[in-house]
């Protein structure tokens, strides 16, 4: 069959209509880009500043990661790198704090026992006390020897010669070890005690002076009732004040003394305070006569006929054994 071109021509070929709509082609995929995990970027931001919280979130992110196809790994690293840095200089920077400051601790309560503790290894460390310029007292009254300087119990050949603080915590150690020993030797006959009661430890107990109170009330019982001396003793260190305290007012110290005769007007007098005083700067300056120490160093002191006892306070088979050595 012929065709008519849009002339009418029956030799023209057909041309294409301009005004009909184009032809359907391929179809172009639809391409979506995955989105930045959330807690990648959290990661990352709070590891500039908390290293735990970047931490957690990042573990958390490339799990989310992996699981949902998202971006945001390197996110996610760079939070945990940071963050697991930031908590390991925290630690360090911890741990040297710790140290620093329980060095610090250290040195100020060094400090602070050099200043108010009486102790080194095993006794008390001794330093010359402020000395009375009342008069001394002088002879022999009841169990006090005024020259000699202490209180004199017994007479037994062997000497033992005990110089204590009546605020010195080895002193009361060594007392509640082997007080009722040394008792039972003067009892017995076959000893002489010799109690050399210093002041040395005033200077820890808030200005009150306690060392030299004691020390005083101690030689008002030996005056007063000799006999119950000993027991006076026991009962000081058995009642011993801590140091860097006031200790006991002269009406408690005189409130411990057994005996017929009250020593309460003594001690509130502080009739010994002076001679008490004197013969802790003797002990502390030296010579001691018949010993073979120079001077007294610290409290306890004990020297058996002049042989300073350097065992232990608490052992009482091994003092027991160095004073029969004596015999």
């Amino acid at each position: 069959m012929d065709s008519f071109g849009p002339n009418g021509s029956l030799d023209e070929p057909l041309q294409p209509n301009p005004y009909a709509p184009p032809l359907p082609g391929p179809a172009v995929p639809f391409v979506t880009v995955p989105k930045t995990n959330t807690l990648a970027i959290l990661s990352f931001a709070s590891s500039f500043f908390i290293g735990l919280v970047a931490i957690i979130t990042g573990h958390i992110a490339l799990g989310q990661i992996r699981a949902r196809g998202e971006l945001g790994r390197g996110f996610a690293l760079a939070g945990l790198i940071i963050g697991y840095v930031r908590v390991a200089v925290t630690a360090i920077l911890v741990v040297l704090l710790i140290v620093f400051a329980s060095a610090v601790g250290a040195f100020f309560i060094a400090l602070n026992a050099g200043l108010t503790s009486s102790a080194p290894a095993d006794s008390s460390e001794s330093s010359a006390p402020m000395e009375s310029t009342a008069p001394l007292p002088t002879g022999q009254l009841g169990a006090a020897n005024f020259d000699g300087g202490y209180l004199e119990f017994g007479t037994g050949a062997v000497i033992v010669d005990e110089y204590i603080d009546p605020m010195c915590p080895f002193c009361a150690q060594f007392e509640e070890t082997n007080g009722e020993l040394l008792a039972a030797g003067v009892s017995s006959g076959v000893t002489t005690l010799r109690v050399h009661s210093l002041t040395f430890l005033d200077r820890v107990s808030q200005g009150t002076n306690y060392s030299s109170r004691a020390s005083a009330a101690l030689t008002c019982q030996a005056t007063l009732n000799p006999d119950q001396t000993l027991d006076y003793l026991s009962a000081l260190f058995a009642n011993q004040p801590l140091e860097a305290t006031s200790g006991l007012s002269n009406r408690e110290l005189a409130d411990l003394a057994p005996g017929a005769v009250s020593i309460v007007g003594c001690a509130e007098a502080g009739d010994y305070q002076g001679w008490s005083q004197h013969n802790t700067a003797m002990a502390l300056m030296g010579p001691i006569d018949g010993s073979q120490i120079a001077s007294v160093k610290g409290t306890p002191t004990v020297l058996v006929d002049g042989a300073p006892y350097t065992g232990s306070l608490t052992d009482i088979a091994e003092f027991s054994g160095f004073v029969a050595a004596a015999f």
